[in-house]
């Protein structure tokens, strides 16, 4: 029986539906949802999709959508700061990986180009998969986050030169003057991109901000357009995608076009992981599994090994090298598209088809869980993994900007403070480990970031220790002691506010150097931001407060005793 689109795609989506709440009961990761949607309504089992152009189609254009969302969070300070490790990374696994793969390929008994071309496919990692992750777990900004982001890029480039070279095999023309002009080309478009954004569309930013629909409407027409632009200069539409966010991520109004797109962007990457998971098929995977499980050790064993040794090498932390590595531990919907189009082209042999998918759908597949876990994971190989680790770490520089006050937990009073501080014309930040709230701080337009305040490598990332002031809401008293102990260390003059149940956890928090410890009962969110927002940030007012503070605890202390 033959479906319109209209049913195809409500049928997919019902099904999505209902794996994904199967995934949410499992407490799985959404994404192993989609995927095996795709595989149900694929042609392995129901076989209910047939408009293929079009499903691909809405496919790319989530790929484009989420990098252009991506691109709006990021600016050109970010990407030449990430430059040096992303290009020296990307390069190291290149050249390991695809010579693993390619001699791994050989033994399998792959003709010499077939091989070379499956060993540069295992390099590319998944762009939609990992920003996707890094998105929903709120972590795009922490460093190994950006250096994973850093090496997707260099990776899109790879991918669109390995695509122009396959295209050149098979015509059987290869020419230096092919290269020159895709470098023109992309020079061109970002010098382009480059004055529009900085000088055209600022100049009608005030007209767009006025009407939600018109900045909605913008946001899609510039980010589609753009990527249309370099797919048609012969370059590739993800990359496009993500430089229009990036061309525009400088403006005031950026965070209020990624909130708009969202809703959209989630629509069609639903989609995107039908289409991957319908490439699973059988017949197909049945003489291709042991060649495909082979390499796919190369993937999540080889590749993750070389980047966290590269990384050590250029002295970043083993928890940065060994994030990272985990989030690029899979190959690429790109290698699937590659080794097809070489395929179809006569370059490579046919059979590495299902070899690449197989390879893409287990590589995938365990990477969300790995991806997931990082942490837990982390501290179960924390002590193996110091061989990564060189004795002295780089000063990392590839972090936020600093700021001068950080307010950690908005729930509990926060919204008092932040109130003071823009009072003040303060520059500030607010950190929350609830992904409400940060959405909640999204919407709002606040500065934000997603983190743990007793994890020490955040810290670092935010520049805690260059902060002013320190406020926290929290009022559990090991994770306050943990944070004031780190900013001791590295900065005894740094104001910390925090939030006590008890006079004996704030006789603790004291003890180790808190600068004020509000106890509910004593005094409030609103009446501590009234004074911070009276005598600013100075030590010696809040000395003062805390002397006060504790003579009235020194006191509730003896009546209790004599009780």
């Amino acid at each position: 029986m033959d479906l319109s689109i209209f049913t195809q795609i409500s049928l997919v989506i019902a099904v999505a539906a209902v794996m994904s709440i199967v995934m949410r009961l499992l407490r799985q990761p959404l994404i192993m949802g989609y995927i095996l949607t795709g595989i149900i309504v694929g042609p392995s089992v129901l076989n209910l999709v047939h408009a293929k152009d079009a499903f691909e189609t809405f496919a790319q254009i989530g790929i484009a959508l989420l990098l252009f969302i991506i691109g709006l969070g990021l600016n050109a300070g970010v990407i030449r700061g990430l430059g040096r490790v992303s290009l020296s990374a990307s390069m190291a696994v290149l050249l390991l990986v695809g010579s693993v793969g390619h001699g791994l390929s050989l033994l399998l008994g792959f003709d010499n180009q077939t091989a070379m071309f499956l060993g540069i496919a295992l390099f590319f990692s998944s762009t939609i998969i990992v920003l996707k992750v890094l998105s929903d777990k709120h972590e795009l900004g922490r460093l190994y986050g950006q250096i994973a982001i850093g090496v997707l890029l260099v990776e899109d480039v790879v991918a669109t030169i390995a695509l122009v070279v396959a295209a050149m095999l098979a015509k059987g023309d290869i020419t230096i003057g092919a290269f020159e002009g895709l470098g023109l080309r992309a020079l061109g478009l970002g010098l382009g991109l480059a004055l529009m954004g900085t000088y055209v569309v600022p100049r009608i930013g005030k007209l767009l901000a006025k009407s939600s629909e018109l900045l909605f409407l913008f946001s899609i027409g510039w980010g589609l357009s753009v990527a249309s632009l370099f797919e048609l200069a012969g370059l590739s539409h993800e990359v496009g995608a993500l430089f229009a966010g990036v061309s525009l991520a400088g403006l005031p109004y950026a965070t209020e076009m990624a909130s708009k797109l969202k809703p959209l962007r989630d629509f069609f990457v639903v989609l995107f992981f039908v289409t991957l998971g319908e490439l699973f098929t059988f017949d197909a995977i049945k003489e291709s599994f042991v060649p495909a499980i082979l390499l796919s050790l190369v993937v999540m064993v080889g590749k993750p090994l070389f980047v966290m040794s590269t990384l050590g090498w250029m002295r970043y932390t083993r928890l940065t090298a060994f994030k990272t590595a985990i989030h690029l531990s899979q190959v690429s919907e790109f290698s699937i598209i590659l080794i097809i189009f070489a395929a179809s082209s006569g370059v490579v042999a046919e059979r590495a088809v299902p070899v690449i998918t197989l390879v893409a759908l287990i590589t995938i597949g365990i990477s969300t869980y790995l991806m997931k876990y990082d942490e837990t994971i982390y501290r179960l190989l924390e002590q193996h993994l110091k061989f990564f680790e060189r004795k002295v770490t780089r000063s990392e520089r590839q972090r936020r900007a600093s700021f001068p006050v950080i307010l950690f937990g908005y729930h509990k009073g926060g919204h008092e403070f932040v109130e003071a501080f823009r009072e003040m014309n303060q520059k500030y930040l607010v950190v929350d480990y609830n992904p409400e709230i940060i959405e909640h701080l999204e919407h709002q337009g606040i500065r934000h970031a997603y983190g743990d305040m007793t994890d020490e490598e955040f810290l670092e990332e935010i520049n805690a220790a260059r902060a002013e002031l320190i406020v926290s809401t929290l009022d559990t008293l090991e994770t306050n002691l943990v944070t004031l102990k780190y900013l001791r260390r590295h900065n005894p003059h740094v104001s910390f506010v925090c939030h006590a149940i008890s006079y004996e956890d704030a006789a603790t928090l004291y003890e180790h150097g808190a600068s004020y410890v509000s106890l509910p009962h004593y005094i409030g969110s609103e009446r501590i931001s009234n004074f911070i927002k009276r005598h600013g940030m100075s030590h010696a007012a809040l000395s003062n407060y805390r002397d006060r503070h504790l003579i009235t605890i020194g006191r509730k202390a003896l009546e209790s005793s004599g009780s």
